[in-house]
């Protein structure tokens, strides 16, 4: 924030940026709207979770930035990423609300969810924001959750490889994102050359299985750009691949119908839009091209 500017702000992890917090933070931004101030996302990193109880980190829904793009694209002004330290676990909710949201943010108002919790232990819940907003002279909007829209219930059901609840629940399909790496090269081999994707510790990954989606390349600095903006439907494989023993697990896309892509070293996405089947091992190189074609088959209906 420059100088005496006041804001609008809203506050969450927000993890996946789903419907529930779409909800939140559209909210904010028409308030800040109405009052001609900015509006200001604060989220943190890395989660609370891992900090307050090391190891417990939960699988990620969408890297940081990932989730800034889609705040921005709900129409933020500003966001504001707070590393989230042992320091700041310890802080009470007072403390927080002087810090960051009087003195920092100058918080003309500020929106969250209706279970939003802050401060030391999580002590800190709307209506402790209500009252320490009366003292700095900031109001407090809480905004009702959406039944069953949570980012605990979506990392559910991608680790059930349920990608279309998932994708329900988000309001998009779900993304993983990480470069390209050579692999084995067996999808090559077979006709169907896919794009070996290695992604960042804590990715929250479908179950093992074939799933239709799509693979895009995303600009990111100091990584070659190539295919800007390219989208394509893709047959995507999750898991050891059991027909070849001693693969370790892996996500590869093959985009339908493109044998001539160079993708090693690029950042890419690959998004999930429906389970097509488990993962089997065939008892021959045979069986194993006839199920790839109908995979593509599938993908070619769901993604058309």
């Amino acid at each position: 924030m420059q100088g005496s500017e006041r804001s609008v702000v809203t506050i969450g992890v927000y993890d996946g940026v789903h419907r529930g917090h779409q909800r939140v933070v559209g909210r904010a931004v028409a308030v800040a709207r109405e009052r001609g101030l900015r509006s200001v996302a604060v989220t943190f990193v890395p989660h609370p979770d891992e900090v307050v109880r090391p190891g417990t980190h939960p699988d990620r829904l969408t890297s940081p930035r990932r989730r800034a793009e889609l705040l921005a694209g709900l129409g933020v002004d500003e966001i504001d990423v707070v590393e989230f330290t042992l320091g700041l676990s310890r802080q009470s909710a007072e403390e927080f609300t002087q810090d960051v949201l009087a003195e920092r943010l100058r918080a003309a108002a500020v929106v969250v969810g209706e279970d939003f919790v802050f401060g030391q232990d999580a002590k800190g819940d709307v209506e402790t924001l209500r009252a320490l907003g009366e003292q700095h002279g900031f109001t407090v909007e809480a905004v009702p959750r959406i039944d069953g829209v949570s980012s605990t219930a979506i990392r559910e059901r991608i680790a059930e490889g349920d990608v279309a609840g998932a994708m329900d629940l988000l309001g998009r399909p779900h993304r993983v994102e990480g470069v390209v790496v050579r692999g084995y090269q067996r999808g090559r081999q077979l006709g169907f050359p896919t794009a070996n994707v290695e992604t960042p510790q804590y990715t929250a990954i479908p179950a093992d299985g074939v799933y239709a989606g799509w693979l895009e390349c995303v600009p990111v600095a100091n990584l070659p750009a190539v295919y800007e903006g390219e989208r394509w439907p893709a047959a995507i494989s999750v898991g050891t691949n059991p027909t070849f023993e001693g693969v370790p697990r892996t996500v590869e896309a093959y985009a339908l119908d493109r044998d001539d892509l160079e993708l090693y070293g690029v950042h890419v996405a690959v998004e999930f839009a429906a389970r097509l089947r488990g993962n089997t091992r065939f008892d021959s190189i045979e069986a194993l091209i006839a199920q790839i074609h109908a995979d593509v088959d599938a993908t070619r209906r769901l993604t058309g």
